[in-house]
């Protein structure tokens, strides 16, 4: 069995690359998109993991920076 750390290292890897192409082809919102996206996903790994529930809305880093470049743009 896969370890825990290891496919949220990978799902990690994987949006870190998404975010950032969406970024660089200056599309904020797909890139703030993908960051709640990817809330979701890992919390979904964990809590299938653990038998637990799924927060309403865990606010992550990468929700944070994707939100900050957001408002800097806009800026």
């Amino acid at each position: 069995m896969t370890r825990l750390i290891e496919e949220l290292n990978t799902l990690h890897a994987s949006y870190v690359d998404a975010i950032n192409s969406a970024i660089e082809s200056d599309d904020v919102e797909l890139a703030a998109e993908m960051a709640a996206e990817y809330d979701r996903d890992a919390l979904l790994l964990v809590a299938d993991r653990d038998g637990r529930r799924l927060p309403a809305d865990p606010g992550s880093p990468l929700r944070r920076l994707a939100a900050h470049v957001a408002a800097l743009r806009a800026a």
